[in-house]
Parts: C-alpha cells; structure tokens; sequence
C-alpha cells in the first residue's frame, strides 16, 4: 500500500486522485508520522459498505439465533403470509 505525506495530498491532490482512479488501491496519508486518513476510490468504497451491510446483517443474525430469538419454519411462513395479503 501506498503512503503518502498529508503536505504531498495538500499540493498533488490531482496527481493522486488521478494514480488512485488507475491502480484502484487505498493511499494511506499520515501526518505528523502518524496514520491519518485513507484515500480509497469510489466503486472500493462502496463495495466495501455493501460488505459492511451484509456482515452486520449476518451479525444481528447470530446474535439473534444466540439469544434464542428464533422462529420455527411454521411460524415464520404464517408471519410472512400476513405481510404478503
């Protein structure tokens, strides 16, 4: 992964934009010598919260399933039935 200095985002922000569009890989910007933020391309980042959704939802699911919030294949059908009258 690519690292750059905040001064350089600051006066080449154009130029790395445009590297960021071609390689398609994250730029992580330090200031200070320190992680500050990541510069990541559109379409990663909104396949990454697409992921992030979905591995929430299977969370909430388990956590679900753990706390003995369940339904039976009957009882989820009759809930479902109701929904699609």
């Amino acid at each position: 992964m690519r690292t750059e200095l905040v001064t350089t985002l600051k006066r080449q922000a154009t130029e790395l934009l445009s590297d960021l569009e071609r390689d398609r890989e994250p730029i992580l910007i330090t200031q200070h010598g320190l992680p500050s933020a990541y510069l990541v391309d559109v379409g990663s980042f909104e396949r990454m919260q697409k992921r992030m959704s979905v591995l929430e939802g299977i969370a909430r699911g388990e956590m679900a399933v753990a706390e003995g919030r369940v339904a039976t294949h009957a009882q989820a059908k009759e809930r479902l039935s109701r929904w699609l009258k």
